[in-house]
């Protein structure tokens, strides 16, 4: 047996590149590849990697008639470009791509052809399977091996890498229970709807603060970014420190270091897009929150380089910060913060009002939250439009004397408006000119909603679900919730 048919077997068995007995081995692909991964259909797929200088890289895929040659560079590094076909509902076949020099192979193995969708956040995302409110009837029937499974490892980095800690694994009860709740439960809603591979990477931290994702040279040459965030790190003791992979609470919050370890590693990947779930960590913010989260949008597009990608996110949970006061509504004003991130283009909020619990910070449900994700996803991106995605949103109010009538915007309300208890719409306010806001008593009169208030009797501003922790009940036909809104501008109140 030859040396390289050696290596060869060696490789495929165990899905990394091994080297007959005292080689040395050069021939090394990006760990974001490997064995049992979902290829972005429809789109390039990137081999990256390291190998001698100067030295003939072949890359051959099993759906492709030719191979692809390149060479690497001075440096040693290479990237091979394959044509990657489209997905067809139904075919689960799985794949193998290798890559050869004169003396090395690498062998991918089990690849499926799908959908691959890219997952960030806090704690609300990394929140796992086996802490769901679901999981004893979820997770034993969580058994798909054309759904693929990427945890990302921790780590902090002061400059951009090219590792990542993690591995593709197919979807099991074992390998489920510890992944993002999230993301499991989005990825399963598509696999099921669109009948062809899903494959789903959680790349995240608790804590961690949106500044943190962003990479260094934006927040740069971004003035009120730079002043905000970067500039004062930059300036503190903290930036002098040697960074490591272990975790704290400040760590987390400094900017660029997890772009720089755990989204620039996976830059030359082609997926089909984004899904968030942060805030949590800026909730004090506003404006520059929405700037902030904006602009790392627009940097991971730039990065990835696949156009405008769809960037789905989900708004923070409802939460009484240990205060029962509904005259508390900071968390209220950083939601809309987070609205206006939408008026980006392809972008999209999911509304998490009533899936709430307003003494824990992490809710339990998060099935509705990753489902919603996955109907945005079908109706946004691949088109379904008949797919409702969203609930109820505020058109406009009718004053009458005493009554305020609000009016959705009619494609919102489909099935009619209704709650999911069967009692009346809570948590509506009405304010007359002295701007102090009293409950107000919901009436659904078919499209609309009709409320007064006793304290009120000239009624000029309106509120709904406007303070940090309530969990709602106001929903669509098709039990979507009401976003939250205000008719005011007034200024939010100093917290004392």
């Amino acid at each position: 047996m030859t040396c390289l048919k050696k290596i060869y077997i060696s490789i495929f068995l165990s899905g990394s590149l091994v080297s007959a007995a005292g080689q040395t081995t050069h021939l090394h692909i990006s760990p974001v590849l490997q064995n049992k991964m979902v290829v972005q259909q429809n789109k390039p797929f990137k081999v990256w990697g390291t190998a001698k200088a100067g030295e003939e890289i072949e890359v051959k895929a099993d759906w492709l008639s030719s191979k692809v040659s390149v060479t690497a560079t001075e440096k040693g590094h290479f990237l091979a470009i394959l044509d990657v076909p489209a997905a067809k509902a139904g075919d689960f076949r799985n794949h193998q791509v290798e890559i050869r020099t004169s003396d090395e192979v690498v062998m991918l193995d089990s690849l499926l052809i799908g959908d691959l969708w890219f997952c960030s956040g806090q704690s609300n995302m990394q929140f796992s399977l086996k802490e769901d409110k679901h999981a004893a009837e979820e997770l034993p029937h969580a058994a798909d091996a054309n759904l693929r499974l990427f945890n990302a490892g921790l780590n902090f980095s002061e400059e951009p890498l090219d590792s990542i800690a993690g591995k593709w694994q197919l979807c099991t009860p074992e390998t489920a229970k510890d992944f993002s709740a999230v993301a499991y439960y989005m990825a399963k809603k598509l696999r099921d709807s669109l009948r062809y591979p899903i494959g789903v990477i959680f790349t995240g931290i608790g804590a961690s603060a949106a500044q943190a994702y962003v990479p260094k040279d934006v927040l740069a040459t971004d003035s009120q970014l730079n002043k905000s965030y970067l500039a004062p790190y930059l300036a503190s003791p903290k930036a002098k420190e040697e960074i490591d992979g272990g975790f704290s609470f400040e760590k987390v919050t400094r900017p660029y270091l997890l772009y720089n370890a755990m989204i620039h590693p996976f830059r030359n990947l082609s997926i089909k897009g984004f899904c968030w779930y942060q805030g949590e960590a800026n909730h004090f913010e506003r404006k520059i929150y929405t700037h902030l989260t904006q602009t790392l949008i627009s940097a991971w597009r730039q990065v990835f380089k696949q156009g405008d990608l769809p960037f789905y996110y989900v708004q923070i949970a409802p939460f009484y910060h240990e205060k029962e006061d509904p005259a508390l509504a900071f968390d209220a004003f950083f939601r809309e913060a987070q609205e206006r991130i939408a008026d980006l283009n392809n972008t999209e909020m999911i509304v998490s009002m009533d899936v709430g619990e307003a003494r824990d910070l992490h809710p339990k449900d998060k099935r509705p939250l990753g489902e919603r994700l996955a109907y945005t996803a079908l109706n946004r991106t691949y088109g379904y439009l008949n797919v409702t995605y969203k609930g109820p949103k505020m058109l406009y109010i009718q004053y009458e004397g005493n009554k305020a009538i609000v009016h959705y915007a009619a494609q919102t309300i489909v099935g009619g408006l209704t709650t999911r208890n069967g009692e009346s719409p809570a948590f509506f306010a009405l304010a007359g000119d002295d701007q102090v806001f009293y409950p107000a008593k919901a009436k659904i009169t078919e499209h609309t909603i009709e409320l007064t208030a006793d304290s009120v009797t000239n009624p000029v501003a309106v509120r709904y679900a406007f303070f940090n922790y309530p969990v709602t009940n106001l929903q669509n036909g098709a039990g979507f919730p009401a976003l939250p809104f205000r008719t005011d501008h007034w200024p939010e109140p100093l917290i004392k």
